[in-house]
């Protein structure tokens, strides 16, 4: 089966991919409020414009003659394989779970702690815990950055 693959946007302007199986599988899930932000967790997502992909292989043939400097790119860039590629992947994965292992867990109680931290009423340091959308953007609203964790980022979400 083919995927859609869409450039998202939520309200707070961060954009990301998203990947149907069909237009009718992204309003289905838009309908349903199952999009979310992976930065922010905002649920108001909107479809950007985006390039659609064109098989015009057959074409490369009748157009040899005529050729276009490609996009300038770094001999680095140029040089890697899928395989330094996969191995970057791994290693910024590897780095962002050990990161979250360095959070302090603070489960159900973690608005009221990131208020507390916040305010200079607890000892400021990194914590991770619960979270509904709606308390996250209320924790924005109070100037208060957080930062939703995937369940892949988390090893105890994997458990």
């Amino acid at each position: 089966m083919a995927l859609k693959v869409f450039d998202l946007q939520c309200e707070a302007q961060h954009i990301f991919e998203g990947w149907f199986s069909s237009h009718e599988d992204y309003d289905s899930q838009q309908e349903k409020g199952l999009l979310t932000c992976p930065v922010c967790g905002n649920a108001k997502i909107s479809k950007m414009l985006s390039a659609p992909h064109l098989n015009v292989s057959h074409l490369k043939k009748a157009k040899q003659a005529q050729t276009v400097s490609p996009v300038p790119v770094t001999e680095a860039a140029a040089s890697l394989t899928d395989k330094d590629l996969a191995k970057i992947q791994a290693t910024v994965m590897q780095q962002l779970r050990a990161y979250v292992k360095q959070t302090e867990d603070v489960g159900d109680q973690f608005t009221s702690e990131a208020r507390r931290i916040h305010y200079g009423e607890a000892k400021d340091r990194a914590i991770r815990g619960n979270a509904t959308p709606e308390q996250r953007q209320a924790l924005r609203e109070e100037g208060i950055e957080v930062l939703p964790i995937p369940d892949f980022l988390d090893d105890n979400q994997l458990q």
